[in-house]
C-alpha cells in the first residue's frame, strides 16, 4: 500500500533541515454544525496528525473543553485562513505556526478569525492564543470577537505580521473581560522583541518583530543591525543573509532555496537554435517546485500542478503520469456537479440525470438530496429506479459522492456496481470523499470499487445497513491518513444475528453484501461476478472450461459431451463436436443457403450425412426461388430467354457505337474549323491577351560604354562585390574628358551580386532630377563596371560636421528643401528609397546637393503601394517602426527616414540614438520616445519632424508638403533656425575637403569636364567647328559649372554683402597649398550670344525649379524634377542667391555634441575621403563598430575606403593596385553598425527568452 499523503504524495524539504515536511488539505466547514461530535473530532484529527503544511484552511471548531487537541503542535504553515470558533478550549497549541499565506479568506476578508470561543456565562473558554512563531500573514486582515476571556492579542504588533494596507483598515479587535496579566519584562531585552508585546504569559510568549525593527532597506531581518536582514525571498523571518536562510518563502520553495519561478519545463539553446527540455525543470505546487506532480494532480505543458483540465487539453496517462494533453478534437467530458452546465445545480434530479447517460467518467460531483426524490415545486418529477440505471456505466469520478436520500426501492447502491475509483480531488466540505447518511439500505453494494484517492469516508445515521465491517478499506484508501468514520449504523453483532453475513465462499469473509455476487475475493470458482464452487466441465448446463479461476462458457453450437470437455474455447471453432453441423471449423446452426459471407456473390452449400457442409453443383446468383430437396438451388431452361436478351443487347450495342463514330466526327470537323479561324484571327493580334495597366513606358536611355572609354586614376574605397575608382570617360571620337566614378565588380562574383548592381544601374538611370545623382553609363566587361557621377565634395554628413562653425540657416533649410523635392521626384517614379540619410545625400556644390545610394531602392509596380523586404542588412535607426516590425517599405516610411535626416542636418552631423543598440530601438519606438529638439531648431521646425516620425504612416506629410514647408522657412531662415554669431561667420575663404585636395593634385585635372555639362551642354559645345570646342569655358573638374557662374555672379554684383557658404581645409588635413587654385580653374567666359538656352540651363534658386501642384485642396511647390508625366525639361543647373541676411536677436549656443568630434580615421559612407593615408592604421575612430572585422589585414599599400555599398572593403588584396602610393587619402572601414538584419532586428528581449 501507497502510504504517500493522502492530497499530495509530497515530500518537500525543510528550509533549514533535510527533514521531510508532512503536506495535508484543510478543511472549507466554516461555522457548519457538526451533525455528529465525535466523527467531527475524529476528522480533525485524521487530517491535522502530523501535519505541518496546510494546503486549505485550518478550521478548529466546536471542540470541548478537555478535548486533546495536541495534534496541531506541529502545524507551520497555512495556506488558506486558520478559524477557531465556538471552542471551549483554554489554548490552542499553535507555537509552531509561521505564516499564514491568506491564498483563501474568511468572509473573503481575513485570514485569522478568532471568534466565540467562550460560554456566555463562566469562566471557561480560550484564554491565550500562544502564536509565538507567527510573524507574517501574506494576505487578509485579523478579527477576534466574543472571547471574553482571552487575553493579550492586543498586546500584538500587528503592523509587523501583516502587510501596511492590511493593517489600516482589516484589523478589527474586541477586549475580552477578564483582568489580563502584563507580558513578561524580559521581552523588551530580547533581540527581536519589544517590551509589552506577546502572546501569553512567560519569556517564551515574547512576539517575535521581523519588520518594524529592521534597517531601512530590509523587507524582512532577524534583528535591529544592517546585517540581519534576510532575503528578498524569504517570509517569516530567517536564520541568515541568503535565500537558503529562510524560515518560510515568499514565492516558491526548491529543495530548500527561495526563488521567484520554478525552473521551466522547457529551456532555449542558443548553439542549436532548439527548445530542449530542462533537465532541472520542477512543476508548480502551491508554494513548492515538485519534480512530478503528486498522485490525482494533473501535470500541465506550462509546468503547473492542477486538478482540473482545461476545455483544450483531454487528461492521460503516460508513464504512469497523469496530465492534462492538448487536443484537437478533444472527446465529450461528462461534468458533475460544481462545473460546466451543472455549477450551479444543488443535486441530481430528474431534469440533469440524463447528461450522465452513457458516461464512463465523472469530472466533477455527485449529490442526491432529499429534493431528489420529491416532485419539485416548478412540478419537475422524482427520479426513478429507472433513472438511476444510467449510472450502471460509471467507472470513475473525480470528485466526491454525497448522497442524503435514496430511493426506497433500491436496498443498496447497486447501480455504482461498476465504480472502480472516486478519486477525491475535490471533497464535500474539503474534508469527505464519500459520504452516506440517513438511508435505509441494507448494504452498499460496491462491488467494483478498487480505490478512493483521498478524502475520508463518513457512513452515519444508516439504521438498516450492515457490511461496513467486511470491506477491506485500508486496501481501498491511497494513503494512511484516510479513514472511515462510521456512527449511527446498525451494529455488526445485529446484523450477524439477521443472518446478514458474507456468502460462505466469500475470502476472508470480506464482501460488500450476502449476495454471491458481493465477494470481495472468491475462495471458489468465479462465474461472471458469482462466486461458485465449480464450473460445469463435465456436467450441468451451460458447459464450462476452466481459464483460471474463472468458468468460461463454452459456445452455443458445442455438444454437450459426458465425463469429459465440451470446448477448449469460448468461440464456435473451440468446440469439441459440433451440435448441428460443421462448415468447415465452425460449427454452426445450419449451412449457408444462399448467404453471402465475404463477398457479394451467395454461397450455397448442404449437409451431407455426417453433418458437413458441402458446396452445391450449382450456384445461383439471382433467381433462385427453386430449390431441391437438399436445398440446392434448380437451374431453369432459359435458352430461349437469353436468345431474346442476346438479340436486343447486340443491337443496342451497335446503334450506341454508331452514335459515337458520328459524334466523335462531327466534334473533329467543328474543331478543325475553330482552330483554322483562331489562326486567321490571330495572325494581326498578341499571343497573350492584352491587360494594359495604365502606366507610362520607361523611357531612361542606358548608356554602354567601351572599356577603352574609360580611364581609371586611383581607389576611391573597395567593398564585398567590388572596387570603386575615380577615373576619366573619354568618348569615342571626342577630345572630351569627363571626371566620373567608376564601380567595378569582383571577378568571381556570385550571379546574385550580378543581379543587384544590374538592378541598382536599372533604378539610378531612370532617374532624372537636378537632386538624384544619376548613372552615366555601364560598362558589360568580364567584371561590370557602373559609371556615376563623381561629387566633389562628399557626403553632406561629413560636410556638416567638418563645416558646423561655418553653416548658415538658410544652407541647412534649402538643402532640406533640396532633399525634399528629390524624395518627391522619386515618389512620382514609384521609387522607394529605403535609405535615405545624410551620409547618402552628396554635396554637387556648397549649394546644391544630391540624393545617391539606390543599392536597397525599390520601384513599385503601376498596381503596388509598398514592398515587403525579404532580409539583408538596413539601417535600423533610421527606418519607420512599420519597416523594422513587419519589413513593410512605402514612400511614407520614407518620410521617416526624412526626419531622421533632417535631425542629422540640425545637430551638424549627430548620430541619431546614439549609444542606444539597435535591437533596441523597436521597443524604445512603441513606447513613444523619440530624438531630441536640435539646440538650433525652432519648435516650427523641430514639430515638422515628429511628424515625420507618427506611428501611423498616413499621419506623416506628404513629401510635396514638407517641400512647401521648408521652402516657407528657407525664405526667413534666421526665424526658423536660430545659429548664434551667424553674421559673423567666414564667408568668403575658398571651399576645400581633403577630397578635393586630393582630386586637384592629380594629373590632368585641369582639362576635365563635368558630367552634367558634357550630358546637358550649351549650345554649339560639340560643334564641329574647332574655334567654337576652343571657346568654350574650361570647367574645374572640381567645380560644377553652377559653382563658376556663381562666382562670376559675385565678381559682377557687388550688391550682396555676404558670399556663399565658405569651407576652410579640413583641421587634420596636411595639404597647405590645395586651396589656392590656379587661374585657369575658375576661368569662366561669359557665353556665346546665341546662346539662348542658357536661362532653360539655369536657375538662381533651387528651392524655386518646379511650379505649383495641389495637395489634398492647397496649392504646393512642386520639386522641379523631370517626372514621367512632365514632358516639359526644368533647368538642369541651380544657382542660390544670396540674400542679405539679418542679425538674428535670438542667440542660441551651438551645442558641442560629442559624437561630431571626431578622431582620426574618420570614415564616410559615401567615400569622402577625410584623412592623409599613414603607413599605420588609425587606432581609434568614431565608432567602435566602424572597427575593421578580425583578421582583416590592412597592407600599407592598399587604399583605404568606406562603408557605402559602393565602396566596402572586406577583401581587398595589395596586388590588385598596381600604383598604391599615388593616394594617400584612404582609411580603412569596416561594416557600418547603423545596418542591421531585418530578422536580427526581429529578435527583441519580450519575445525570445534566453
Amino acid at each position: 500500500m501507497d502510504l504517500q499523503l493522502w492530497i499530495l504524495g509530497l515530500c518537500a524539504l525543510l528550509l533549514q533541515g533535510g527533514l521531510c515536511r508532512e503536506v495535508c488539505t484543510g478543511t472549507d466547514m466554516k461555522l457548519l454544525q457538526p451533525y455528529n461530535y465525535e466523527n467531527h473530532y475524529q476528522t480533525l484529527r485524521t487530517l491535522y496528525q502530523d501535519c505541518q503544511i496546510i494546503l486549505g484552511n485550518l478550521e478548529i471548531t466546536y471542540l470541548k473543553e478537555n478535548a486533546d487537541v495536541s495534534f496541531l503542535k506541529d502545524i507551520r504553515e497555512v495556506r488558506g485562513y486558520v478559524l477557531i470558533a465556538h471552542n471551549l478550549l483554554s489554548y490552542i497549541p499553535l507555537e509552531k505556526l509561521r505564516i499564514i499565506r491568506g491564498t483563501y479568506l474568511y468572509q473573503d476578508r481575513y485570514a485569522l478569525a478568532v471568534l466565540s470561543n467562550s460560554q456566555s456565562e463562566g469562566t471557561v473558554g480560550l484564554r491565550e492564543l500562544r502564536m509565538r512563531s507567527l510573524t507574517e500573514i501574506l494576505n487578509g486582515g485579523v478579527i477576534m470577537k466574543n472571547n471574553s476571556q482571552l487575553c493579550f492579542h492586543e498586546t500584538i504588533k500587528w503592523q509587523d505580521i501583516l502587510i501596511q494596507a492590511t493593517f489600516q483598515k482589516d484589523v478589527d479587535l474586541q477586549s475580552g473581560s477578564r483582568q489580563c496579566p502584563s507580558c513578561s519584562s524580559s521581552c523588551g531585552s530580547l533581540p527581536s522583541g519589544t517590551a509589552g508585546s506577546c502572546w501569553g504569559e512567560g519569556t517564551e510568549n515574547c512576539q517575535i518583530l521581523t519588520t518594524i525593527i529592521c534597517q531601512s532597506g530590509c523587507q524582512r531581518c532577524k534583528g535591529k543591525y544592517s546585517s540581519d536582514c534576510c532575503h528578498e525571498q524569504c517570509a517569516a523571518g530567517c536564520t541568515g543573509p541568503k535565500n537558503t536562510d529562510c524560515l518560510a518563502c515568499l514565492h516558491f520553495n526548491i529543495s530548500g532555496v527561495c526563488e521567484i519561478l520554478c525552473p521551466a519545463l522547457t529551456i532555449y539553446n542558443p548553439l542549436t537554435f532548439e527548445t530542449v527540455i530542462n533537465p532541472k525543470a520542477r512543476y508548480a505546487f502551491g508554494s513548492n517546485c515538485v519534480k512530478k506532480c503528486p498522485y490525482k494532480y494533473l501535470a500541465t505543458d506550462v509546468g503547473s500542478c492542477t486538478l482540473l483540465c482545461s476545455h483544450e487539453t483531454q487528461e492521460v496517462l503516460e508513464e504512469d503520469v497523469q496530465k492534462c494533453q492538448k487536443c484537437d478534437k478533444c472527446p465529450k467530458v461528462c461534468y458533475g456537479l460544481g462545473l460546466d452546465s451543472l455549477k450551479t445545480a444543488q443535486a441530481v434530479n430528474s431534469t440533469n440525470i440524463q447528461q450522465f447517460q452513457g458516461c464512463k467518467k465523472i469530472v466533477g460531483n455527485l449529490i442526491f438530496l432529499s429534493e431528489s426524490f420529491q416532485r419539485g415545486s416548478d412540478n419537475t418529477s422524482q427520479l426513478t429506479l429507472e433513472d438511476l440505471e444510467v449510472f450502471r456505466t460509471l467507472e470513475e469520478i473525480t470528485g466526491y459522492i454525497y448522497i442524503d436520500a435514496w430511493s426506497d426501492e433500491l436496498k443498496s447502491l447497486q447501480v455504482f456496481e461498476n465504480l472502480r475509483v472516486i478519486w477525491g480531488r475535490s471533497l464535500y466540505n474539503g474534508a469527505y470523499s464519500l459520504v452516506i447518511r440517513n438511508l435505509s439500505i441494507s448494504s452498499l453494494g460496491l462491488r467494483s470499487l478498487e480505490e478512493i484517492s483521498s478524502g475520508v469516508v463518513l457512513i452515519e445515521g444508516n439504521s438498516n445497513l450492515c457490511f461496513l465491517d467486511t470491506v477491506p478499506w485500508s486496501n481501498i484508501f491511497r494513503n494512511s491518513r484516510q479513514t472511515i468514520l462510521k456512527t449511527e449504523n446498525k451494529p455488526q453483532t445485529t446484523c450477524e444475528k439477521d443472518g446478514e453475513i458474507c456468502f460462505r465462499l466469500c475470502a476472508k469473509a470480506e464482501c460488500w453484501g450476502s449476495e454471491v455476487s458481493q465477494c470481495i475475493q472468491c475462495n471458489g470458482m468465479l462465474r461472471g461476478l458469482d462466486c461458485v464452487d465449480s464450473c460445469n466441465v463435465e456436467d450441468g448446463e451451460p458447459r464450462e472450461m476452466i481459464n483460471g479461476s474463472k468458468c468460461i462458457a463454452c459456445h452455443p453450437e458445442c455438444m454437450p459431451q459426458n465425463a469429459s470437455s465440451s470446448c477448449f474455447g469460448p468461440q464456435a471453432d473451440q468446440c469439441v463436436e459440433c451440435a448441428h453441423y460443421k462448415d468447415g471449423n465452425t460449427c454452426v446452426n445450419q449451412c449457408p443457403s444462399g448467404k453471402k459471407v465475404d463477398s457479394y456473390v451467395p454461397i450455397w452449400k448442404f449437409a451431407d450425412k455426417d453433418g458437413i457442409c458441402q458446396l452445391c453443383p450449382v450456384n445461383c446468383s439471382h433467381s433462385c426461388e427453386k430449390l431441391d430437396e437438399k436445398g440446392c438451388p434448380i437451374i431453369v431452361n432459359n435458352s430461349q430467354t437469353y436468345m431474346v436478351v442476346a438479340v436486343v443487347g447486340s443491337i443496342l450495342l451497335l446503334v450506341t457505337v454508331t452514335v459515337i463514330i458520328v459524334m466523335f466526327i462531327r466534334r473533329r470537323k467543328q474543331l478543325k474549323k475553330k482552330h483554322t479561324l483562331k489562326r486567321i484571327l490571330q495572325e494581326h493580334e498578341l499571343v497573350e491577351p492584352l491587360t494594359p495597366s495604365g502606366a507610362l513606358p520607361n523611357q531612361a536611355q542606358m548608356r554602354i560604354l567601351k572599356e577603352t572609354e574609360l580611364r581609371k586614376m586611383k581607389v576611391l574605397g573597395s567593398g564585398a562585390f567590388g572596387t570603386v575608382y575615380k577615373g576619366v570617360w573619354i568618348p569615342d571620337g571626342e577630345r572630351v574628358k569627363i571626371q566620373v566614378a567608376i564601380k567595378v565588380l569582383r571577378e568571381n562574383t556570385s550571379p546574385k551580386a550580378n543581379k543587384e548592381i544590374l538592378d541598382e544601374a536599372y533604378v539610378m538611370a531612370g532617374v532624372s532630377c537636378p537632386y538624384v545623382c544619376r548613372l552615366l553609363g555601364i560598362c558589360l566587361t568580364t567584371t561590370v563596371q557602373l559609371v556615376t557621377q563623381l561629387m566633389p565634395y562628399g557626403c553632406l554628413l561629413e560636410y556638416v560636421r567638418e563645416n558646423k562653425d561655418r553653416i548658415h540657416s538658410r544652407d541647412l533649410l534649402n538643402w532640406c528643401v533640396q532633399i525634399a523635392k528629390g524624395m518627391t521626384y522619386l515618389e512620382d517614379i514609384r521609387l522607394v528609397h529605403r535609405d535615405l540619410a545624410a551620409r547618402n545625400v552628396l554635396v554637387r556644390s556648397p549649394t546644391h546637393v544630391k540624393i545617391t545610394d539606390f543599392g536597397l531602392a525599390r520601384l513599385l509596380d503601376v498596381d503596388e503601394t509598398e514592398y515587403h523586404a525579404d532580409g539583408g542588412k538596413v539601417p535600423i535607426k533610421w527606418m519607420a517602426l512599420e519597416s523594422i516590425l513587419h519589413r513593410k517599405f512605402t514612400h511614407q516610411s520614407d518620410v521617416w527616414s526624412y526626419g531622421v535626416t533632417v535631425w542629422e542636418l540640425m545637430t551638424f552631423g549627430a548620430k541619431p540614438y546614439d549609444g542606444i543598440p539597435a535591437r533596441e530601438i523597436p521597443d524604445l519606438l512603441e513606447k513613444g520616445e523619440r530624438l531630441p529638439q536640435p539646440p538650433v531648431c525652432t519648435i516650427d521646425v523641430y514639430m515638422i519632424m515628429v511628424k515625420c516620425w507618427m506611428i501611423d504612416s498616413e499621419c506623416r506629410p506628404k513629401f510635396r508638403e514638407l517641400v512647401t514647408e521648408f521652402s516657407r522657412m528657407a525664405r526667413d531662415p534666421s526665424r526658423f533656425v536660430v545659429i548664434e554669431d551667424e553674421e559673423f561667420m567666414a564667408q568668403t575663404s575658398p571651399l576645400t575637403t581633403q577630397f578635393y585636395s586630393a582630386l586637384l593634385q592629380e594629373a590632368a585635372m585641369e582639362d576635365l569636364v563635368d558630367a552634367e555639362e558634357y550630358l546637358v551642354p550649351h549650345q554649339g559645345f560639340f560643334g564641329s567647328d574647332e574655334t567654337e570646342v576652343e571657346h568654350r569655358s574650361r570647367i574645374s573638374s572640381t567645380r560644377s559649372q553652377a559653382e563658376t557662374q556663381i562666382d562670376q555672379m559675385l565678381n559682377d554684383e557687388t550688391v550682396h554683402g555676404e558670399g556663399l557658404l565658405s569651407r576652410a581645409l579640413s583641421h587634420n588635413s596636411d595639404v597647405t597649398e590645395s586651396d589656392d587654385l590656379s587661374d585657369g580653374d575658375y576661368v569662366f567666359d561669359p557665353p556665346h550670344p546665341k546662346e539662348s538656352s542658357l536661362k532653360r540651363r539655369y536657375c538662381e534658386d533651387p528651392t524655386l525649379l518646379g511650379g505649383k501642384d495641389t495637395v489634398d485642396g492647397r496649392t504646393v511647390e512642386t520639386d522641379g524634377c523631370i517626372s514621367p508625366v512632365s514632358p516639359t525639361h526644368p533647368p538642369e543647373y541651380v544657382n542660390q542667391r544670396e540674400p542679405s541676411r539679418s542679425r538674428s536677436p535670438v542667440k542660441t549656443p551651438r551645442t558641442s555634441v560629442s559624437t561630431l568630434e571626431r578622431q582620426k580615421g574618420q570614415l564616410c559612407r559615401n567615400g569622402m575621403i577625410r584623412e592623409p593615408w599613414s603607413p599605420v592604421a588609425p587606432a581609434t575612430v568614431e565608432n567602435p563598430d566602424y572597427l575593421p572585422p578580425p583578421g582583416m589585414h590592412l597592407p600599407n599599400s592598399f587604399p583605404q575606403a568606406f562603408d557605402n555599398p559602393y565602396y566596402w572593403n572586406h577583401e581587398f588584396k595589395a596586388e590588385s593596385e598596381p600604383n598604391p602610393t599615388q593616394n594617400g587619402f584612404t582609411t580603412p572601414t569596416a561594416e557600418n553598425p547603423e545596418y542591421l538584419g531585418l530578422d536580427e532586428a526581429m529578435i527583441r528581449p519580450r519575445d525570445v527568452t534566453a
